[in-house]
């Protein structure tokens, strides 16, 4: 084979220094092949290695009675009772997205949900976490439209409903979009399987689609940051097609039902060559592979191309000896390529041949445990806050048209035309999907329990204080799992960042870690799996600091929870948790004053535990007709949101933090905070005393009003309906091209679809 030479350039160009260059002399005692460069350059690119933040990772608490499989596999697995287990993960697939929208979405869905059965569950949900720019950048509403339609076309047609998830806007991402996905999944105890090759002289067999030149060197794109050239990047984008991967999640399956597979992996990023070397690695062995043996879709393909293709829907498996013909009839049953490619071997080398010439031989071990890490040099902002903004106070009066603007704004208005797109019941285990509850909920079918799921975090207060707004980030989550009516558990993570050789953006990074991980401690969640997604910036800008948070959490009862709407009138209406004048970060502070600072809330993890507790206990005593977090926009907009789907409320606030002025107690957004309405006032204020929490009726609940008064002075007066055509109607309007104002005032008719 006609190979390129070796030169400073090529090296360069695969993403190597001239560091990790030599270091890879040492270990093959000689100059790399061409095939060796780039096998090298994807196994030791970012997104695979983790080099710039292994050190940091390690801080995650990872264990609990509760994890049976934590970080390093696939997807991170937890005990959920009765011998049934949940396996879920949460990945990012942002650099793609932004290059080809909708291939980069889709092919984001089907490589979560293989991670899921690739450990032997059957995936049941998964939730998005939408990043995008300004909704008037340019290609803005093309690129909302890409993602949500490759999302929906790829989830739909696989029959795995999108339950829930988060999309917000923010000009840091008009350069490069956030697109996060999590994926769940359900088997017993006994059926989980783990990504190792195993037993020296296993057959090593190549299951599913054929192998393409799409996707060459995706890791290394997704370990770069953009530039005036992405564009020419189409190329290393996958694409995905949902009918296979739904033949091969079966066939998966199936041969899982026998005892042939020792070990399965996903060929995700950096496809066959991550996949052959990560199984080796767990297994401390060897794999010898005949790449002419597998199956191609293009004709001259080279070793280089096959094992560096990312195209999707395919799977590495080590069977039992004697037992691939078994294999490869069940996959070629359900119409898949399946090809026995090589054997597990004892010698700790990764070898390929070509026409039965050794094209490369890489020692496993090395490649993995002398990857790089860096500690990359850390810096705080060159910035000091103010505790609260620097704002004139604002005396009590009429403040519905800010509640209005704020929800019709992009960030808080309803997304149901966003998730309308998607199948949310398919499968019949839906019980709340998105806008019902703050964590989406779904039935294990059969064990009487279902498991509550939720994505949060707040990039800008991520970016205002990284250490309290990756405490929030948890915090959240739990507040949004507790007030569902589950028991947070476990948490996998999204950490989306610019680019780590910055010390201020490492900066970030480490003290995002140290909030998660001390909220983490705090609610007895530990991390079971995640993904670093770093050099998310273009031209050195950098997308705000985005650690996305995946919770899971048990209710025992299937029948546990509520929504958040008020489902009735009569009932008394109870605010839990103090207000305090926090307003950084806020949605009214971007929507009002834009250009200033402040720090985020505080997070008194403490507090938070002991909410959590207290909804636990009061799900079990039967005492909450309705509950709702509070978070973006403060109690009004979380009024709102209760009221416009339900019934209406009438609110009074006198005595209730009322030093601070009609803005702040209306938008400002203090943690640790929820909305409930019962018909059980007394018993429901005593338990939240028994918790230490602070806890206030407000008001009650009344048929179509919306009225918001402190000492009797209407701060909002609106009626549900007018709340609801708003909120409801604001985002399709948005991105038909229609100003907030024309919103609030009616102009316009509601999109049916934006400009391609």
């Amino acid at each position: 084979m006609n190979e390129p030479r070796i030169t400073p350039e090529l090296i360069a160009s695969h993403g190597l220094s001239p560091d990790e260059y030599a270091r890879i002399e040492q270990i093959l005692g000689r100059a790399p092949n061409y095939t060796e460069l780039g096998i090298f350059s994807v196994m030791w690119s970012e997104h695979c290695s983790y080099k710039s933040s292994r050190v940091h990772l390690r801080k995650f608490p990872t264990t609990g009675p509760r994890v049976i499989q934590g970080p390093g596999e696939n997807a991170g697995v937890i005990d959920i009772g009765d011998g049934w287990v949940a396996a879920f993960k949460m990945e990012s697939h942002n650099h793609p997205s932004f290059i080809e929208p909708y291939q980069g979405a889709a092919t984001g869905v089907g490589g979560i949900l293989r991670d899921i059965f690739t450990m032997g569950a059957r995936p049941i949900a998964c939730l998005d976490s939408l990043r995008f720019g300004a909704l008037d950048a340019p290609r803005m509403k093309y690129l909302v439209d890409g993602v949500v339609r490759g999302i929906s076309g790829y989830g739909n047609c696989i029959g795995i409903p999108t339950v829930g998830g988060e999309t917000s806007f923010h000009s840091s991402y008009n350069g490069n979009i956030l697109v996060n996905v999590f994926a769940l999944g359900v088997t017993t105890r006994d059926r989980i399987f783990n990504g190792t090759a195993s037993g020296v002289g296993n057959p090593v067999i190549y299951v599913g689609s054929k192998t393409g030149r799409d996707g060459i060197h995706g890791a290394t794109m997704a370990s770069a940051e953009f530039d005036e050239a992405s564009e020419e990047k189409r190329p290393t984008v996958q694409v995905g097609d949902p009918f296979t991967e739904k033949l091969l999640l079966e066939a998966c399956l199936e041969i899982m039902e026998s005892d042939s597979v020792v070990g399965i992996q996903d060929m995700g990023a950096a496809g066959l060559t991550s996949s052959s070397f990560e199984m080796a690695g767990r297994a401390g062995t060897g794999v010898r592979m005949h790449l002419d043996r597998v199956p191609v879709r293009e004709s001259g393909m080279t070793p280089y191309e096959i094992m560096l293709s990312e195209s999707q829907e395919r799977m590495l498996i080590v069977a039992k000896r004697g037992r691939e013909d078994e294999v490869v009839r069940t996959f070629e049953k359900w119409d898949l390529n399946a090809a026995v490619v090589g054997e597990v071997t004892d010698d700790g080398f990764v070898r390929l041949f070509w026409s039965g010439e050794e094209v490369a031989a890489i020692p496993v071990d090395p490649i993995s445990t002398e990857a790089p890490v860096y500690e990359r040099p850390m810096a705080k902002p060159d910035r000091s806050l103010p505790a609260t903004l620097d704002r004139q106070r604002v005396e009590d009066g009429d403040h519905t048209d800010e509640l209005f603007h704020l929800i019709a704004s992009p960030n808080l208005c309803s997304k149901h035309w966003i998730w309308e797109q998607y199948d949310t019941t398919v499968r019949t285990n839906t019980i709340a999907g998105p806008e019902r509850r703050d964590a989406a909920i779904v039935r294990v079918k059969g064990t009487g329990r279902a498991l509550a799921m939720t994505s949060d975090v707040n990039p800008l207060y991520c970016f205002l204080d990284p250490y309290e707004g990756g405490k929030q980030a948890v915090a959240e989550a739990a507040r949004n799992i507790a007030v569902s009516g589950g028991r947070p558990i476990a948490i996998t993570d999204c950490l989306n960042f610019g680019s780590p050789e910055r010390p201020e953006i490492m900066g970030q990074f480490a003290e995002c870690i140290r909030g998660i991980s001390d909220a983490c401690r705090a609610f007895e969640t530990p991390v079971v799996s995640g993904n670093v997604s770093f050099y998310n910036e273009t031209e050195g800008r950098a997308v705000l600091p985005t650690p996305t948070v995946g919770m899971v959490g048990i209710l025992e009862r299937e029948t546990d929870g509520c929504g958040v709407a008020f489902p009735e009138a009569g009932l008394d209406i109870v605010l839990i948790g103090d207000t305090h004048d926090e307003l950084g970060g806020s949605e009214w502070q971007q929507t009002n004053l834009p250009d200033a600072l402040a720090l985020p809330p505080r997070v008194d993890l403490d507090h938070e535990s002991a909410l959590v507790s207290f909804f636990i206990a009061a799900y079990e005593h039967r005492l909450l007709r309705s509950a709702h977090d509070l978070s973006n926009g403060g109690l009004a907009v979380a009024l709102a949101e209760c009221a416009m789907t339900g019934a209406g409320c009438h609110i009074e606030l006198g005595g209730h933090a009322d030093a601070i002025d009609a803005i702040a107690l209306l938008f400002g957004e203090s943690q640790g905070r929820a909305i409930v309405s019962t018909s059980h006032l007394d018993e429901l204020l005593r338990l939240a005393k028994k918790h230490g929490l602070p806890a206030m009726r407000i008001g009650r609940t009344e048929v179509a009003t919306f009225l918001i008064e402190r000492n009797g002075v209407p701060l909002v007066r609106t009626s549900t309906p007018e709340l609801a055509r708003i909120w409801r109607t604001s985002f399709a309007l948005l991105l038909g091209g229609d100003s907030v104002d024309e919103v609030i005032r009616g102009v316009g008719e509601e999109a049916e679809m934006i400009p391609r």
